[in-house]
């Protein structure tokens, strides 16, 4: 069997993004990761006139439809669009661009407190993760993102988040 019609249906049938160590996998050893990367380039470049594009985020390889395609595509979900409050979006921010923060680092840049329950549905969501415990008293629970988090923002790395400027966060114009 064709190794790339293996790769690319492994690709257009996962769920979630799939790494090279994990489609090297797929052969049972008998392909090498350098092979991989270039069966994963010559998928790229077939699929560039699709509405298919395939792309690498933190997690790995994986299919995602063109951002052109949305606009159709959103006809077809029935499924309402998972609505975030100010809150819980302000506090996944903090612990982005700031990572690892405690819950009282969060608090003194919010300057309110941090509900619980916004902790706990990020991290249901699987977008952060606790990692550890400040060396502090008390011992506070470090949190920071997760590759899930990246992935679903189709992002390799933090570091291809928008500088805060861009997003119009960092302000101190407050009228």
């Amino acid at each position: 069997m064709n190794p790339d019609r293996i790769v690319e249906a492994a690709l257009l049938t996962s769920e979630e993004a799939l790494s090279i160590s994990e489609l090297a996998k797929l052969f049972d050893g008998g392909i090498g990761r350098e092979a991989i990367a270039k069966i994963l380039s010559e998928l790229r470049l077939k699929w560039m006139d699709s509405g298919l594009d395939l792309v690498e985020v933190a997690g790995g390889w994986r299919f995602r439809s063109k951002p052109e395609m949305k606009q159709f595509l959103d006809r077809l979900s029935e499924r309402k669009l998972l609505r975030y409050s100010r809150a819980a979006l302000e506090t996944l921010a903090i612990i982005a661009y700031r990572q690892p923060v405690t819950r009282g680092d969060i608090e003194a840049v919010r300057g309110v407190s941090v509900s619980t329950q916004i902790l706990k549905m990020l991290e249901s969501r699987s977008w952060i993760e606790m990692i550890g415990h400040r060396d502090v008293p008390g011992r506070p629970a470090l949190y920071a993102t997760t590759s899930r988090f990246l992935d679903d923002l189709n992002l390799r790395s933090i570091s291809e988040l928008p500088p805060l400027q861009e997003i119009g966060v960092g302000n101190d114009n407050h009228s």
